[in-house]
């Protein structure tokens, strides 16, 4: 009776041939036949996204390209302001995209709204040391008391009204 061994090496064959590794999202895209089809789309489009971007580029830095499809270009917008200022520069996004070879006869925009979560500020942890606390008061009771002291007075003064409550 043979024994079994640890670490069998495993080929996966994929409609009779090995499946090759797989490094990126792009090559997962080329590797996987389901998934290929889509590459060619998304090289256009991300080509199409630099040309706006060329076109409008401070308009253009949050918007997206959906999809080119009937000569319609179909982008995205994160909000009504922006949407309604590509509207207006629509003809010139329009033209000059039709002057660098894209079969484009209409423009449509779409509001997408990003919900954005925003991460609570960090709370300060730090706490000083009753060394470190009577040095402090130390140096506040020892500046010389003038106008050019004050600021530097009254920041240190809130310090250690901030720490001796801790």
């Amino acid at each position: 009776m043979s024994t079994p061994t640890k670490n069998p090496a495993r080929i996966f064959i994929h409609r009779g041939r090995p499946q090759q590794k797989v490094s990126g999202a792009a090559d997962y895209l080329r590797l996987n036949d389901k998934m290929a089809m889509l590459l060619p789309t998304i090289q256009r489009n991300l080509r199409l996204k630099q040309d706006c971007q060329h076109i409008l580029p401070r308009m253009f830095d949050s918007c997206e390209v959906l999809q080119l499809q009937d000569d319609v270009l179909t982008l995205a917008a994160p909000n009504a302001a922006l949407a309604t200022k590509l509207k207006q520069s629509g003809t010139k996004l329009q033209t000059c995209l039709q002057e660098r070879g894209w079969q484009v006869n209409a423009i449509r925009i779409k509001v997408q709204v990003k919900r954005v979560i925003e991460k609570p500020a960090p709370v300060k942890q730090i706490s000083l040391s009753n060394h470190a606390l009577h040095a402090l008061t130390e140096l506040e009771q020892a500046l010389e008391k003038n106008k050019h002291n004050s600021d530097l007075h009254a920041a240190l003064a809130r310090m250690i009204a901030r720490h001796q409550n801790k």
